[in-house]
């Protein structure tokens, strides 16, 4: 008799409802930093409510689009790892500067530009990931955990910090309540339970806020039930030299955030990471950039958010991921549900937040405990690398006074941790063993902790 072959975790296609509920997990933490990036540029264009919606809406479903994607994999594009993609907030800085002196439809233009370029030279940039040692990836998965914690800050205070009612008592009761039902949920639930925890916890917050006269759905009720998001909605794009010119350097920052996530989540699931499983992420970058500016859209990547998410919870399968990207799709077309989900309460958003987050920064840490410090330079590595990975959140004004561009890219902590890391490696760890003797002689785990990167 045939013995039955397991499937990996990451190939486990669960039940129907078992991916709906984790998959909506995924799809209500990625939520609020899809949205923000619209938000943001629709306000700072001074665009009307009619087109805010329109870009919001654009952007939930190209972002479900190119999550199946990247999740499930379709030929030579995507990592087939449990990757939600998202709008990139690092690019908003360079898309707004386009936008006030070329206008909107150079946006896309350049958008659709430099997302091309990313499909063609994946390959070459995904053979970067070779000087990536365990010490410079324990070091950006910590660094990426550190630098998400402000997010979840502004949510607990409420949003946006220095608008009336930020921090106030009621607020950060709401995200402490919040953290209680995760918390108790994942340490003294049962079986499924456990699995939805940040689920339980975000739905156990909105009930207690709404209860508390917290909740504010009157956009629910003004949003229309269903809309079709079609390209080229502002107008043909433009294509200028310079705008894809700066969007496209400006994508060093993807490249960087996709490279780590990709190591960081090849971790956490136990599944090796190669050359061709970046060269497809970054592939899936590239087509959800062209698909995002054909769709009045903007830059995406893999979300760092949802890796605590799945640390935390240790949902493996990347179909759960696609099921999300479905969930994001319906958000897309049916505006009521995006308007429900846009109206939970940000202290409810940043009490799960907090966790999650510091699910991650925890990964990172048990990275580190794996790499031999003792009679080598990785303590040097380690502590310039999250040093100044951690700059830009400590002191957000460091780099005000440098150009645009310069500004850009030394003010994202990833790629400063990154640079920093790879650089000093390269500079100083030849002085150390080689890399066999640089990591420490522990029992093999039976976590992710026992996963080597194939070179």
């Amino acid at each position: 008799m045939t013995a039955e072959i397991t499937p990996h975790p990451v190939d486990e296609m669960l039940p129907a409802g078992m991916l709906f509920a984790f998959g909506l997990q995924h799809a209500l933490v990625m939520y609020a930093g899809t949205v923000a990036v619209p938000l943001v540029f629709a306000a700072a264009m001074h665009m009307s409510a009619a087109q805010t919606i329109l870009l919001i809406n654009c952007g939930l479903m190209t972002s479900g689009v190119v999550t199946i994607v990247q999740s499930v994999g379709v030929w030579k594009f995507g990592s087939r790892l449990p990757i939600v993609q998202g709008s990139s907030f690092a690019m908003l800085a360079s898309l707004l500067l386009i936008g006030q002196v070329y206008g909107l439809r150079s946006v896309f233009g350049a958008v659709m530009g430099a997302g091309l370029a990313m499909v063609v030279l994946a390959p070459v940039m995904a053979r970067l990931m070779r000087f990536f040692p365990p010490v410079v990836i324990g070091c950006l998965i910590t660094t990426i955990g550190l630098t998400l914690m402000p997010v979840a800050g502004r949510w607990v205070g409420g949003g946006t910090p220095g608008a009336p009612g930020f921090g106030s008592v009621a607020n950060l009761l709401l995200a402490f309540v919040t953290i209680l039902m995760t918390v108790a949920v994942q340490a003294w639930g049962r079986g499924f339970m456990v699995n939805i925890s940040v689920l339980v916890g975000l739905v156990a917050g909105s009930i207690v806020a709404a209860l508390c006269g917290m909740g504010h759905y009157g956009m629910v009720a003004q949003a229309p039930w269903f809309a079709v998001s079609m390209p080229f909605v502002f107008g043909m794009p433009e294509f200028h030299v310079m705008p894809v010119v700066i969007v496209l350097l400006s994508m060093i920052i993807i490249v960087a955030e996709t490279t780590g996530n990709c190591l960081a989540i090849g971790r956490v699931v136990d599944v090796p990471v190669t050359d061709a499983t970046i060269a497809g992420a970054l592939r899936a970058d590239g087509l959800s950039t062209l698909l995002g500016g054909a769709f009045n859209s903007f830059p995406y990547n893999a979300f760092t958010q949802n890796t605590g998410l799945i640390a935390m919870t240790d949902i493996r399968s990347r179909f759960v991921v696609a099921g999300a990207g479905v969930i994001m799709i319906g958000l897309g077309l049916f505006p009521k549900l995006g308007a429900l989900i846009a109206a939970l309460p940000p202290p409810v958003l940043g009490g799960c937040g907090v966790v999650m987050f510091g699910m991650t920064t925890v990964g990172g840490i048990r990275e580190l405990l794996h790499v031999r410090f003792e009679g080598t330079r990785n303590a040097l590595i380690a502590a310039v690398s999250m040093g100044l990975g951690v700059l830009p959140m400590a002191c957000p004004d460091l780099f005000v006074h440098l150009g645009g561009l310069w500004r850009l890219l030394l003010g994202n902590g990833v790629l400063l941790c990154i640079l920093s890391g790879v650089l000093l490696n390269l500079l100083v760890g030849s002085r150390a063993p080689d890399a066999a003797d640089a990591v420490d002689p522990m029992p093999p785990s039976s976590g992710p902790d026992n996963v080597l990167i194939k070179r």
